[in-house]
């Protein structure tokens, strides 16, 4: 959530509830206006039943998945939610889902648990785009 209110609002709120969000953003992007609708999904309700998951990824044409670069479990969930992601998406058309891998909290490196090159390397290995960003800087 704080990530998804910085690209927003360009602003950082570092406490937030528990709750889904969909957003509505526009944005110009090389002259052309663009309308983004963001489903921001906290990790706690994401390991509902599949049927909920799977609504959420057939309603969205692209994937942002972050982890804290603080949290371990956050980052090993990874690799299973992008392969049912691709397995639902690609399984009904040849056109490669574009999914992005965000480590957030750089911040706070000297909690680190996971390093930027296994970040790297997991979205190598799973064909993703990877950054490290911090929400709050």
């Amino acid at each position: 959530a704080a990530l998804t209110v910085r690209f927003l609002t360009r602003r950082f709120i570092g406490e937030y509830g528990d709750m889904e969000f969909i957003y509505s953003h526009n944005l110009t992007v090389d002259g052309r206006e663009i309308l983004f609708h963001i489903w921001d999904v906290p990790s706690s309700q994401q390991a509902e039943d599949g049927s909920s998951e799977e609504k959420r990824i057939q309603w969205a044409d692209s994937f942002v998945l972050v982890y804290s670069i603080c949290d371990r479990a956050s980052f090993n969930i990874l690799p299973l939610k992008i392969q049912f992601i691709k397995a639902a998406k690609e399984g009904q058309s040849q056109e490669k889902v574009p999914i992005v891998i965000v480590g957030n909290k750089r911040d706070l490196h000297h909690q680190r648990v996971v390093s930027s090159e296994e970040g790297r390397l997991l979205a190598l290995s799973l064909d993703c785009g990877f950054y490290e960003v911090s929400a709050a800087e």
